[in-house]
């Protein structure tokens, strides 16, 4: 008997079925890949359930991971899953008082963190917590309980009990709750169900390409909904999925693995190319001249063999000599990539593909479980500069004001405890109002691209609206350049804070005889800044005269997440940015 998928952990044993995995979740564990075989999962998955139960969990307690990408992860959240609980993964970078409203706001009853770090910030809200009752590790801390204690009190107990709750489980049950990561506020508590992921999964499967015995690498965090919808999604279709040591470990691990697909986020696919960029200028005489010779090639692709006869042997003659040795860098096995969270240059979009190294662009939320639409090279779903098209089943629609609207199985529930910020994005007919302004374009009007956020739309004191994220988006194209932001609701014209990409502005200024020693000398010195203000100009030209930003300002340390300055999902949080350099930006406008 076929399994019928309606909840979340019928993944895994639809899996079992058809595609039993001998390395289905696999780690490094002391410097060796240990793989954890379907039937072993499910064994594990069953045996954590038996143990929650031991411990008093019901259905509808919620348990919070917070933690880095591994097997245990998925074995807590599915062996959670199939006994009713709801899981609530946490980013592991928010602060304490983000953990404390969060875990009040959710009513834990449960945590498991992976590492002593994260288990001092939840021991820091714990006497704060009243329906805390247990805190668990998945690496061994002296002090601290371990998550196999679980696994041993469900060791050997009687499984009935889990047949009968996940019998009950139905697909439009609450699975998650994933709080946002608050650009503004406090984190809202998106509420998914089982069929709303799930439905996620399954629709964004026909627009990867053919995964049969294929291998991915995780490491984008899981606790996301992207990395985790993509999780069932490998799950589901028998990909083995490899869990990445670490974000310094990535170049190593792609080696190692060799993956067939990986997802990423435009950031992290811009270092990728500004290494292979610093490579190429490394390089002397004939080699650096191909090299460079080859990004032009590269940079004047079109998908499906638009560029012509005379292009297809340019382009043979870069690959062969250049852009095969790209993809060997990421394992060179590489069909998909799938890039999302952010807007892709289009550049960017151009030159991987150009160098057989397949980015698909995607767009969604959190509240859409995520994906809303998202490109794919097989029948011609490919075009670049868009998020591709809708999902089978969901709907979408663009209001008088430009605002993208969605509807669909993959729609959220709503948030948590909050009718009121429900009823400002979810109409009653099941529209959710994503915030994002964009169209649709192509040859049949079917491609979604996005123009920016409408909250982000601001307008100068001349009247003319500006929208930052294609200005931004633009030179950040430039090498020398590692984050952006577009300034001046209110002011008489725009203008931007940008963060140099100071490893790549290193070496320039030794070529050109600039000291530099710290950060803070080379912001201020003027050969960098013409060098920057030349890379903004350049990218600025083709804007309207009221866009074009006037002026900048440098500043002298990398915006992170641990800084505030982005999200986990590495967005701008705008508010944040503007109050800590407030002082720039009265610079800029005195």
């Amino acid at each position: 008997m076929t399994t019928k998928l309606t909840r979340l952990f019928d993944t895994i044993y639809y899996q079992q079925e058809k595609n039993p995995n001998t390395d289905a979740f696999t780690a490094k564990v002391n410097g060796k890949w240990e793989p954890l075989s379907t039937s072993d999962f499910i064994d594990q998955m069953n045996t954590f359930s038996r143990g929650l139960l031991e411990l008093g969990i019901q259905p509808g307690d919620k348990i919070a991971l917070i933690s880095n990408n591994r097997p245990e992860w998925c074995v807590a959240d599915l062996g959670s899953l199939q006994i009713g609980a709801i899981d609530v993964p946490i980013y592991p970078t928010i602060s304490i008082e983000e953990y404390e409203y969060i875990f009040n706001h959710a009513e834990i009853k449960l945590c498991i963190v992976s590492d002593d770090v994260l288990l001092e910030k939840v021991r820091a809200v714990n006497d704060k917590v009243s329906t805390l009752n247990g805190i668990y590790t998945f690496n061994k801390i002296e002090g601290a309980k371990h998550w196999s204690e679980i696994l041993e009190l469900g060791k050997d107990k009687d499984q009935s009990r889990v047949e009968e709750l996940k019998n009950q489980v139905n697909g439009d049950d609450l699975a998650s709750i994933i709080y946002t990561s608050g650009t503004t506020g406090t984190p809202k508590g998106v509420m998914l169900s089982h069929k709303n992921i799930l439905s996620n999964s399954i629709a964004s499967t026909d627009r990867l390409p053919e995964l049969i015995n294929a291998k991915s690498l995780s490491f984008l965090p899981i606790c996301h909904i992207y990395e985790r919808m993509i999780t069932y999604l490998y799950i589901y279709n028998g990909v083995s999925i490899y869990f990445a040591e670490s974000l310094e470990t990535i170049g190593e691990n792609l080696k190692e693995v060799k993956p067939d697909i990986f997802t990423a986020v435009p950031r992290l696919l811009e270092k990728v190319y500004d290494s292979i960029i610093d490579k190429g200028n490394a390089l002397t005489g004939i080699k650096k001249k191909l090299f460079f010779w080859a990004v032009s090639v590269a940079e004047e692709w079109e998908p499906y063999e638009r560029n012509g006869f005379f292009y297809g042997i340019k382009h043979s003659i870069a690959d062969k000599l250049i852009f095969s040795k790209w993809r060997e860098g990421i394992g060179g096995n590489v069909k998909a990539i799938a890039s999302g969270s952010a807007a892709l240059q289009p550049r960017l979009a151009r030159i991987y593909n150009a160098a057989g190294i397949p980015v698909m662009e995607g767009y969604g939320l959190t509240e859409t479980s995520p994906v809303i639409s998202v490109n794919q090279m097989a029948g011609h779903g490919f075009m670049i500069g868009t998020v591709g098209r809708l999902l089978q089943d969901v709907e979408v629609k663009i209001a008088a004001d430009g605002e993208i609207l969605c509807k669909g199985p993959n729609v959220m529930m709503g948030y948590y405890k909050d009718p009121e910020r429900t009823r400002e994005v979810l109409t009653e007919d099941g529209w959710f109002h994503t915030g994002d302004i964009g169209k649709f374009t192509g040859a049949k009007n079917d491609f979604l691209k996005i123009t920016d956020r409408k909250k982000e739309i601001f307008k100068t004191s001349g009247g003319k609206y500006v929208a930052p994220q294609p200005i931004e988006n633009n030179i950040k194209s430039s090498t020398y350049i590692q984050e952006v932001m577009v300034v001046g609701e209110g002011k008489k014209h725009p203008a931007v804070l940008v963060v140099p990409a100071f490893e790549v502005i290193q070496p320039w200024c030794k070529r050109h005889d600039v000291d530099c020693y710290t950060n803070e000398t080379m912001i201020q010195d003027d050969q960098v800044r013409a060098l920057i203000w030349k890379e903004i100009e350049e990218r600025i030209q083709h804007l309207g005269k009221w866009e074009q930003p006037k002026k900048m300002e440098l500043c002298s340390a990398p915006w992170g997440v641990d800084t505030g300055e982005l999200t986990p999902t590495l967005k701008l949080k705008r508010k944040k940015i503007l109050e800590k350099y407030a002082d720039l930006v009265d610079k800029i406008y005195e």
